[in-house]
C-alpha cells in the first residue's frame, strides 16, 4: 500500500484513493474465495450444455469418466450420472434408481438433499420432489423424498458401482429407472380426501416422458472456471439467473460491492477491471497455496502425524462449521458441539479442487459412503514430478468393505492427468484397468512414473508424463474402523532412486 498521509487526521487524496482500491481489491478477493462454489456450479451446467445436454437432460459415462473430460477430481471407478434440472416452472420429479449414491445441490453447491444409499431412499430408490423458491402451490401428502430448493436449477450427481467389475448392469439399471420430469399437483400423492378440503385440485398424472441420456466418456469438454477477469462474468451471470435470496446477505454485499448485483448490468471500468484480473490471480493462489502447501496455514489437516495425507473436511464436516458427529458403537451419532464460525479456508481449498457438497462425503461410519485421503507432496515435501518414479505401499486388510482405489490429477487443471493410459488409476476393481496385486505379505505397492518399472504388473502401476506435476487421491469406498481409529496408515509417497 505504500505510506498513507494525513494532514491532522485527514487523508490525502491519494491516500483515500489507495484505500479504495485497496477495499476493492479485498472484497474481490473474498468474492473470489467465497463464491467459488457458485461459479464451479454454473461451469457444470454450461460444461453439460457444450455436449449437447440440455436441462434435465442426463449426462452419462457408460464406460466411466476419463481423462478427456475436464471436470474437478472426478473418479475413474464409479457410473456418474448427472443432470442439471430446471426448477423454474415448477416441481420436479427424479425418479432416483436403485443401487446408487449421490447428491443434489443448488447452484452454489448449497447441499439439499442426498440421494441412494447415504439419502432418505437408502439405496432402494425412490420418488423426489425438488421445489423452486417461491412455490405456494399444492406438495402431496407423501410418496416423495420432498426437498426445497433456494436456485431455480439444481445439480443432481449421482453415481453407481460396477457389478463384477462390469459397468453394464448400473448403466442398464440407470437408464431403465432414471426419470425427470414435471411434478403434477393433485396428481399421485395427493388422497381424495386431502382435494376435499377445498385446496388442491384432482388431477390425473400424466405418462412419465422418457429420459433423454446423453453419453459423456471420452468426451472433451470443460466444467472448471476460468482464473482471470472472466471468472467474474460467470458468477456475474450466476447472480442474474438466480433469486437473489438464494445467497447470504454477507456475500450479497461482496458482489455489490464490484458492481455485481441482481437486475443490473456489471460493467466495471478499466480501473477495476484491472483490480479483477489482480483478484482473480490472488485468488487462484490461495486455492493452490492451501492444497499444495496446507501445512503453512493448516497443519491440523494431515490426518496422520507428520504425513502428507490430508482431508480438509475433518475440520468443519461438509457444512465447514462443525467437525462430523462422532460414531459410537451403539450405532447412535454424537453430534459435536457447533463451532458457531464457518471455517472459510477449508471450504475455499475445498471447492478450488473438488466439487459438490454432502454430508455422506465426511461420515465416521464403517461400511457406509466412502473416504479420502489426498496428497498433493512426497515424503520430503516436494511436488511430484512427472519425470520421476514414485511408490506407495498400503498395509495388508486395506480398509475398504466395497473397493478402493488411487488416481492421478493434473495439477493445474485438478482433473484427471492425461496419459495414454486415458483412465489414470489404479485399485481393486479390475475395470477399467487391472485391478492390482497385493504382495506376499498382504501388502499392496503402487508406483507412479512415466514407464511401467520392471517386474511391476500393470495394474500396480499408474502413468506420469514428464513435465506435468500431479497429486493423488486415495478412496476407499466403504471404508472400515481402522481407517477410522487411524490404526491403518499407508506410507508416504516416495522417490524410487
Amino acid at each position: 500500500m505504500g505510506t498513507l498521509e494525513f494532514n491532522d487526521g485527514v487523508p490525502t487524496v491519494e491516500t483515500a484513493r489507495t484505500v479504495r482500491d485497496t477495499l476493492d481489491l479485498t472484497r474481490a478477493l473474498n468474492v473470489y474465495n467465497n463464491s467459488f462454489r457458485g461459479a464451479s456450479a454454473l461451469a457444470i451446467r454450461k460444461g453439460f450444455q457444450s455436449i449437447g445436454a440440455n436441462d434435465n437432460d442426463v449426462v452419462i459415462f457408460s464406460e466411466l469418466m476419463d481423462s478427456h473430460s475436464l471436470f474437478l477430481t472426478a473418479n475413474a471407478d464409479t457410473v456418474y450420472y448427472l443432470s442439471a434440472i430446471d426448477l423454474s416452472k415448477g416441481p420436479m420429479v427424479i425418479e432416483q434408481p436403485p443401487l446408487g449414491l449421490g447428491t443434489i445441490n443448488d447452484m452454489w453447491f448449497t447441499w439439499i438433499i442426498d440421494i441412494g444409499r447415504p439419502g432418505p431412499d437408502r439405496g432402494m430408490g425412490g420418488k423426489y420432489l425438488i421445489v423452486p423458491p417461491g412455490y405456494e402451490g399444492p406438495l402431496p401428502e407423501g410418496g416423495y423424498f420432498v426437498a426445497h430448493s433456494k436456485t431455480l436449477r439444481v445439480l443432481y450427481a449421482g453415481r453407481s458401482f460396477l457389478v463384477n467389475d462390469d459397468p453394464k448392469p448400473a448403466v442398464d439399471n440407470i437408464k431403465k429407472n432414471l426419470k425427470i420430469y414435471p411434478y403434477t399437483p393433485g396428481g399421485f400423492g395427493t388422497s381424495i380426501a386431502e382435494a376435499l378440503q377445498g385446496e388442491v385440485k384432482l388431477e390425473q398424472t400424466p405418462p412419465v416422458p422418457e429420459t433423454r441420456f446423453v453419453e459423456a466418456t471420452g468426451k472433451v469438454f470443460n466444467t472448471i472456471p476460468p482464473s482471470d477477469y472472466g471468472f467474474f462474468e460467470l458468477i456475474h451471470e450466476n447472480v442474474q439467473n438466480e433469486p437473489a435470496t438464494s445467497y447470504d446477505v454477507e456475500l450479497s454485499g461482496q458482489l455489490a460491492a464490484i458492481g455485481i448485483v441482481k437486475g443490473q448490468p456489471f460493467q466495471p471500468d478499466d480501473r477495476m477491471k484491472e483490480i479483477l484480473t489482480e483478484a482473480a490471480a490472488l485468488g487462484e493462489a490461495t486455492g493452490r497455496s492451501l492444497n499444495w502447501q496446507y501445512a503453512v496455514s493448516h497443519p491440523d489437516w494431515a490426518y496422520y502425524p507428520n504425513s502428507q495425507w490430508r482431508n480438509m473436511l475433518f475440520e468443519g464436516g461438509a457444512f465447514f462449521e462443525t467437525p462430523p458427529p462422532m460414531f459410537k458403537k451403539s450405532g447412535m451419532f454424537e453430534p459435536l458441539p457447533a463451532t458457531g464460525a464457518r471455517t472459510l479456508d477449508s471450504r475455499t481449498a475445498f471447492y478450488f479442487a473438488y466439487t459438490l457438497d454432502s454430508p455422506g462425503m465426511i461420515m465416521r461410519i464403517p461400511r457406509v459412503g466412502s473416504q479420502y485421503l489426498m496428497c498433493f507432496l512426497d515424503a520430503q515435501g516436494t511436488p511430484f514430478d512427472g519425470g520421476k518414479t514414485y511408490k506407495v505401499t498400503l498395509p495388508a486388510n486395506i480398509p475398504a468393505a466395497a473397493f478402493w482405489s488411487f488416481t492421478l490429477y493434473d495439477n493445474q487443471s485438478r482433473s484427471m492427468l492425461r496419459t495414454p493410459q486415458h483412465y489414470p488409476r489404479a485399485g481393486s476393481q479390475n475395470f477399467p484397468s487391472p485391478a492390482a496385486k497385493s504382495n506376499p505379505n498382504g501388502t499392496t505397492t503402487v508406483y507412479f512414473g512415466p514407464e511401467q518399472p520392471q517386474g511391476i504388473e500393470r495394474g500396480n502401476w499408474i502413468q506420469t508424463m514428464p513435465g506435468k506435476g500431479w497429486f493423488t487421491i486415495l478412496r476407499l469406498y466403504s471404508p472400515l474402523e481402522s481407517f477410522f481409529d487411524k490404526s491403518w496408515q499407508p506410507t508416504e509417497i516416495e522417490v524410487v532412486e
